[in-house]
């Protein structure tokens, strides 16, 4: 088995889409970086990579036990054992992934680019390895408002797709209210050209076609829209907060 040494990581914990693992470039001073003293490289197919990458179930249990034990946390001047942490790659993407002890990627990070180039080099000659898993297709998962397909992302900054989710759980909380005068008041907000078909639409007619206006790209219109619709709900006003600073009156 290869190892790395000496490895950055940022975490992200909880996320079961990767375009919340944010790259390199994206990481913040604010991040809680750690560096991992000791950690196993493996490689897999395209098909296994995806799904650690994009979900957050099983894994498989022989990848488990081969790489049990064998990472270590660097923590002021310590060497703490972990106990399923590994880096994984399909020759084209990479990760790390530790499990907190668990069977599942419950924490997933990004590697600083000379680190990644290092992995890909060492893995360039290796064959792939083949792990019996029971995965879910990627085309067969469940996306929802709370969890966006990730076309809905692309080309978005972390900033921006931080604020679009705080956007589409403002929508989602809009949605659970059932309240037809907020949804058109909230639609005729984005499309004030057209107030007079608004006012005819049926709840779920309005609030559908608000969403599918928002839910592709990302602009200054958008962001206004955001900031307007969060305001007077604490909880939203400060994750707007964490990436824009007090802003909302």
């Amino acid at each position: 088995m290869q190892y790395l040494h000496d490895v950055w990581v940022n975490w992200f914990e909880g996320e079961e889409n990767g375009y919340n693992v944010c790259h390199f470039h994206e990481w913040r001073k604010e991040d809680g970086v750690e560096l991992l003293d000791q950690v196993p490289l493996i490689k897999i197919d395209s098909v296994l990579f995806s799904y650690i990458e994009n979900d957050l179930a099983e894994l498989p249990r022989q990848l488990l036990e081969e790489i049990y034990q064998k990472a270590y946390l660097r923590k002021n001047h310590e060497r703490i054992q972990l106990d399923y942490c590994f880096v994984v790659s399909d020759g084209t993407g990479i990760l790390v992934v530790d499990t907190l002890g668990y069977s599942i990627p419950i924490r997933k990070s990004r590697m600083i680019p000379r680190q990644e180039q290092l992995a890909y080099e060492l893995l360039e000659n290796q064959e792939s390895i083949n792990y019996n898993f029971q995965g879910a297709n990627e085309e067969n998962k469940e996306f929802h408002i709370l969890s966006p397909e990730p076309q809905m992302m692309y080309g978005l900054t972390r900033k921006e797709r931080q604020l679009k989710q705080l956007l589409f759980m403002a929508l989602d909380q809009l949605h659970s209210s059932e309240n037809v005068a907020e949804v058109r008041y909230w639609y005729t907000e984005w499309s004030p050209e057209k107030y007079f078909d608004i006012q005819s639409l049926e709840f779920e007619d309005a609030w559908s076609e608000l969403f599918d206006c928002t839910k592709f790209g990302w602009s200054l219109k958008h962001e206004t829209f955001c900031e307007n619709i969060i305001k007077g709900q604490p909880f939203f006003e400060k994750l707007w907060e964490l990436e824009h600073g007090p802003k909302v009156n």
